[in-house]
């Protein structure tokens, strides 16, 4: 069955009024567009400042590089099967990132990523996501082999909390994916 929300627009910084307004003039200069997932989420600014404020705190303080985000990420997105998701991370991956194509076409496609490490970090944010964040004791010893901390469970932790806000909201609303993502469109359907 599928769920969908008719009754709000995504807005636009012409359409909001108030926070929702302000947090869509922030995105635009910070990104210098506003995403649609935006326009979706400022429909209710206590969701998108939450969102906005776990998002930079993980990108900031986690200590994961920026390739091991977006494998932490992307992992996240296709567990929960948001195509929004998928196609942003894909992109953001690809032009900002720098993570390596076979990467993150591994992740997308369901295959297993050649790299040791990145296929840990990935099978255990999965693991994390697909049991409700309860990794056996196996589960968090091959994370930790990997050359990962107990400290980086937490940092997982935070990243499903931020994606599980942006992939509801995205599963909610269909949620069109933005032109500058479209060339990494990717579908849970297929």
């Amino acid at each position: 069955m599928t769920y969908r929300i008719t009754g709000l627009p995504l807005l636009t910084i012409d359409t909001a009024v108030g926070k929702a307004k302000t947090l869509l003039e922030a995105a635009k200069k910070k990104l210098g567009f506003v995403p649609n997932m935006y326009g979706a989420m400022a429909n209710e600014p206590a969701l998108f400042e939450a969102y906005a404020a776990a998002y930079d705190a993980f990108r900031a303080e986690t200590g994961f590089t920026p390739v091991e985000q977006e494998v932490i990420f992307l992992a996240i997105s296709r567990a929960n099967g948001c195509d929004y998701c998928m196609a942003a991370h894909s992109f953001i991956a690809d032009a900002m990132s720098k993570v390596p194509k076979d990467v993150t076409d591994a992740i997308r496609d369901g295959h297993q990523i050649a790299d040791a490490k990145y296929a840990a970090l990935a099978k255990f944010t999965t693991t994390m996501v697909t049991s409700r964040g309860r990794p056996t004791d196996a589960d968090v010893a091959e994370f930790r082999a990997a050359g990962y901390s107990e400290k980086n469970i937490l940092g997982v932790i935070l990243a499903i909390s931020v994606k599980t806000l942006s992939n509801y909201a995205n599963h909610v609303f269909h949620t069109p994916v933005d032109e500058v993502f479209a060339s990494r469109a990717w579908s849970a359907a297929a």
